[in-house]
């Protein structure tokens, strides 16, 4: 009886249905394990990005955009060959291939090839985010509805901070003992982790489907076709734009973190600590807001809503450095924008995937995640350059940011629009399918 009361508890809490426990058990260890990888390697990365100057930042974002448009044609490759568990252990493979090859360079490599070691590092990281996390949440609103998204995603998001918590948290406490390559040997089993959990989710969803094949089976496909469904596509186009400007946004307070931590610190174990605890704070406000709070204002308020959350918080954010620039307030607005984008933009964004076809899951949400939002970093980074040649303090940056965040407001609530016109059709269009197999 306490067994039973106990399950029943945690369906209330966490929101999930009868049927769905084994689904949301195997998606909760998947991005667990994937977070504690990321956010093991995060504080190395910003470390090193800070170290080698802020003005040398832009240049380490093209690379980046670079490199993410060389993989998305690869991984669209992939998809289309493969089935779902076979391309997401070859992509995560790969990554641990990368990992090892920077623990041997790191042991051997002179100073000088340091510091290139460092700058290839940061984009190496920053492409591995983007990718992992982005093929994660395709296999998951791949498995789950658009309403099951608006209950689960919200859990499952809390998932990740649970994992950004426990990595800040080790490599703030292990750095100094086991130094940046026993890190790297940490991300990489955990890794091989996130491999198992996404095997046994796939084979899980397939083995409770009526329709089988249809999960087994590679996507298929063409291999461009990310890219041109995105820009026939209207709805995608505006979750593109809502991505792009988010990115610009973040990317603008990244700059100023960056700039924060290369005047204020100078020794690259504080500037690490210092990274790792912002993490820390971020990612414990972030826990609390999903457990208690993310999935139900999504039920009650409705995606169009919540996704207006963050642009709201920005545009008060950057209305607020414009007139108090001052580095407690900075890190009042980094923390709250980096909160709400965890608890409620992130969970509610995915859930915008969920009412797309299969292939727009893979190549489409792939094309967004990851070339669409480091173009948004790439934009932004250059701005943010031309905005300080120019001579402009964070106040003078912050005014720039405004008429942003009101056009990503904006797109905030026409997408929530859409979406819920999309899943209104998608559930007629399945309820028709069945009335037909039934008769």
């Amino acid at each position: 009886m306490k067994a039973n009361a106990s399950v029943s508890f945690i369906r209330r809490f966490i929101g999930f249905q009868p049927g769905e426990g084994v689904l949301v058990a195997w998606s909760a260890l998947y991005i667990i394990a994937l977070f504690l990888a990321y956010y093991v390697l995060r504080p190395i990365r910003d470390e090193l990005g800070a170290a080698g100057g802020v003005y040398n930042l832009p240049w380490l974002f093209l690379g980046t955009l670079v490199a993410m448009l060389i993989m998305n044609p690869i991984f669209s490759f992939l998809v289309k060959k493969w089935s779902r568990p076979q391309f997401i252990a070859i992509v995560y493979r790969f990554f641990i291939l990368n990992l090892v090859l920077f623990i041997v360079a790191i042991q051997w490599a002179t100073p000088a090839q340091h510091v290139w070691i460092g700058r290839i590092f940061f984009i190496w990281v920053s492409v591995f985010n983007l990718f992992v996390i982005s093929v994660f949440w395709s296999l998951v609103v791949d498995t789950f509805s658009s309403e099951q998204g608006k209950r689960i995603f919200g859990a499952l998001s809390a998932g990740a901070t649970l994992g950004g918590i426990i990595g800040a948290g080790l490599t703030s406490l292990l750095v100094a003992h086991i130094g940046q390559s026993g890190l790297m040997i940490i991300s990489i089993l955990l890794l091989e982790v996130a491999v198992q959990s996404a095997r046994r989710l796939a084979l899980c969803q397939s083995e409770g489907h009526p329709s089988v094949q249809q999960y087994n089976r590679p996507i298929g496909g063409k291999l461009l076709a990310g890219i041109v469904d995105t820009c026939r596509s209207p709805y995608l186009l505006a979750i593109s734009g809502f991505i792009l400007l988010q990115t610009m946004t973040a990317t603008f307070l990244y700059f100023e973190q960056a700039h924060i931590a290369q005047n204020y610190f100078s020794d690259r174990a504080a500037r690490t600590e210092f990274f790792a605890r912002i993490d820390l704070w971020v990612n414990s406000l972030t826990l609390m807001i999903q457990l208690f709070v993310t999935g139900r204002v999504i039920r009650w308020l409705g995606i169009g809503a919540v996704l207006c959350t963050l642009p709201l918080v920005c545009l008060i954010g950057f209305s607020s450095l414009a007139f108090m620039p001052s580095i407690t307030v900075f890190l009042v607005v980094q923390i709250a924008r980096r909160v709400g984008n965890y608890a409620l933009t992130r969970p509610s964004r995915e859930v915008l995937f969920t009412v797309v076809s299969r292939e727009d899951r893979y190549k489409s949400k792939n094309f967004i995640d990851t070339v669409v939002y480091r173009g948004g970093d790439q934009i932004a980074s250059w701005s943010y350059a031309g905005l300080i040649a120019l001579g402009l303090s964070m106040s003078g940056i912050a005014i720039v940011a405004i008429p942003i965040s009101v056009i990503w407001l904006g797109l905030g609530s026409w997408l929530g629009l859409q979406q819920r016109k999309q899943a209104r059709k998608l559930a007629e269009d399945l309820s028709e399918g069945e009335h037909l197999v039934n008769h």
